[in-house]
């Protein structure tokens, strides 16, 4: 079984499942957690960000982050399709992860071709699942938004929710309001995932079986199983909105923490390739992730640190 299960899952009668299902939707949508509102203005509330720098103290901590991407030999950093080259620096305000002597690193993917999602994917699942990266990787090479719903084992919000849904308590479970597919099982996902939103070609890192999972797993080994465990948490009225992509291990600690307090959230993915990249850019001033947007409250931030106390103080109970 290629997924996350709990060993006290709840086995629901179909015909209570049934009746959940109507009454979880109205929560997720019109009460309980609405969508997010684009906010007028937001005030930064945190440092400027910094490329390529570790704040003091968390070597170890973003290097056992990071060891996802030897493990993964990538998987989930690049949109699919991706290419780079050298262009000639014109001092335009585009986007490069680099620039030298008069030339830039331009990149592309093939990810603007691919038909997209009207409505927001939700995606039921937590940090320290396996099976559940897998998923996050394919989001990744997908270049595909989607709505992120952490339950993590113990946690009292979304589990529940998923488990009146689905009828059981195993992840990643996810949901497409364009189609109306509810889906369990890893390579399920990732194959519906592909043939609906991409080429159809599912990439060989994603298609190993046991070799992808075993790996996966590798990958989170030295977190430990952070974000796996539920804390308590005071909920957001509005989804918490993360700039983010797979490989980066910044992202991963922030992923992390919102994960552990079940603070739902909008993933805006922009991976290597993606045109998102340029569009961060124009609404900031800086590409870098993970940038977080808080509705809520009004604010923005950079860098992961901060972003992480800014939870831990907002939304810890």
């Amino acid at each position: 079984m290629l997924s996350c299960s709990s060993s006290s899952a709840l086995r629901l009668q179909r015909s209570s499942a049934a009746a959940a299902r109507g009454a979880v939707r109205a929560m997720a949508s019109d009460g309980g957690v609405k969508a997010p509102a684009v906010a007028a203005e937001l005030r930064n509330a945190g440092p400027e960000p910094k490329r390529f720098t570790v704040a003091d103290g968390q070597l170890g901590t973003v290097a056992s982050a990071a060891f996802a991407a030897l493990a993964r030999l990538g998987t989930g950093g690049f949109a699919s399709g991706y290419s780079s080259s050298l262009v000639p620096d014109d001092g335009a305000s585009s986007y490069a992860v680099t620039s030298v002597g008069g030339r830039k690193v331009a990149e592309t993917s093939k990810v603007g071709t691919f038909k997209r999602p009207v409505k927001a994917i939700e995606l039921y699942e937590f940090q320290g699942c396996p099976f559940c990266r897998k998923v996050r990787e394919a989001v990744s090479i997908l270049d595909l938004d989607v709505t992120v719903y952490p339950c993590p084992k113990g946690g009292t919000v979304w589990r529940p929710k998923a488990v009146a849904l689905g009828g059981k308590a195993q992840f990643p479970f996810l949901v497409d309001p364009n189609t109306g597919k509810q889906m369990y099982e890893s390579d399920a996902i990732i194959s519906y995932l592909f043939n609906e939103y991409g080429d159809g070609q599912v990439p060989l890192a994603l298609r190993l079986g046991a070799a992808t999972t075993i790996t996966c797993g590798l990958a989170l080994a030295p977190r430990a199983g952070a974000g796996s465990r539920a804390k308590p948490s005071k909920q957001p009225a509005q989804p918490l909105v993360l700039w983010a992509y797979e490989l980066s291990p910044f992202v991963v600690l922030v992923k992390e923490k919102l994960s552990e307090l079940e603070l739902p959230y909008e993933q805006v993915t922009c991976s290597r390739g993606s045109p998102k990249r340029q569009q961060l850019l124009d609404k900031r001033g800086h590409f870098q992730v993970p940038y977080l947007e808080d509705p809520n409250e009004g604010v923005y931030l950079f860098e992961s640190t901060a972003i992480i106390k800014y939870l831990e103080d907002t939304y810890a109970a």
